[in-house]
């Protein structure tokens, strides 16, 4: 039976050459038509041709009605229930067979973190590691640095001027008092070759019977593998002596008055800036003999001065 064609009308038609294969006949089937939106039931055909076997059937399934049927019951017998006998498997809304799948447990990330350290954890041992290396490099460093001690020679003492006489005290009390002004000649050796160092002292003190009489300091910067002299003044003015005074006036007639030198030397090399320093400390400590009437500078011997 015909129908009246419409524009939704689909109709196979023949090639117009002639095929090398028989040409094969074919059948319709009749199908809504999807274009038509206000209710009309124009019908369209669907030319499907005949295959005389399964293998000539197309991989694809068509998405008409008898090829989803058709298909359905192909794939039907490829499907078995769990007792190992066929049955009807489920279906989707599409009207296709669902396959049950199998999912594996757990995630992978799970394994990824198994197999190695998170990257908070590996930045912090790299860090420690870095931290280690250097506190060893930084120890290795400081050990070959620590031989190298600043070399200090203690050569002449030059008084300026040494005198005493009567005065008082802040408190107004009279006492025998000296004023006394020198200059202490020294020689520095920094042996290091890699760094300078910052050579500094504690006050050097010229003592009389336990009575500081002329003080001064020293502080300087003095670069690596160099010799250098140094001078530093000492200087006391109107220093009271109390008991001390009447011992030091006979001393002074008798030929001279015995004073003690003394003060520490302090070297510190920057090796590898503030994070490793070297530290040296050297005592010194030189008796001598001073008399008012001699401007002549004192030589110091090499046996004259106590290094400790």
């Amino acid at each position: 039976m015909m129908h009246a064609k419409s524009d939704s009308d689909v109709t196979s038609l023949a090639p117009s050459s002639p095929s090398r294969s028989p040409q094969r006949p074919a059948y319709y089937v009749q199908s809504p038509s999807r274009d038509s939106h206000d209710g009309d039931k124009s019908s369209s055909i669907l030319a499907t041709p005949v295959y005389n076997s399964p293998m000539e059937s197309p991989s694809h399934p068509s998405f008409g009605h008898h090829s989803r049927a058709s298909s359905a019951s192909r794939f039907s017998g490829a499907f078995r229930s769990s007792s190992g006998r066929k049955g009807n498997p489920k279906r989707n809304n599409k009207g296709w067979p669902e396959c049950n799948v199998i999912l594996e447990e757990g995630s992978y990330d799970d394994l990824d973190g198994e197999e190695g350290f998170s990257r908070p954890c590996q930045a912090l041992i790299a860090l420690m590691c870095f931290v280690l290396l250097f506190t060893v490099f930084s120890l290795i460093i400081w050990g070959a640095s620590r031989p190298y001690k600043a070399e200090i020679t203690v050569k002449s003492l030059a008084v300026n001027n040494f005198y005493f006489g009567e005065g008082s005290d802040s408190t107004g009390v009279p006492t025998k008092m000296v004023t006394m002004n020198c200059s202490l000649k020294m020689s520095v050796y920094n042996p290091a070759t890699l760094f300078g160092i910052h050579v500094s002292s504690t006050p050097v003190n010229l003592i009389y019977s336990e009575i500081t009489i002329a003080t001064g300091q020293l502080k300087y910067y003095q670069p690596r593998k160099s010799r250098r002299t140094v001078s530093v003044n000492l200087e006391g003015i109107k220093v009271p002596l109390y008991g001390a005074g009447a011992g030091l006036i006979v001393s002074d007639n008798s030929g001279g008055v015995p004073l003690k030198l003394e003060f520490e030397i302090r070297s510190r090399g920057d090796v590898v800036g503030k994070l490793v320093r070297v530290k040296h400390r050297r005592s010194i400590s030189c008796p001598l003999v001073i008399n008012s009437d001699k401007t002549k500078p004192i030589k110091f011997k090499d046996d004259s001065c106590t290094y400790g």
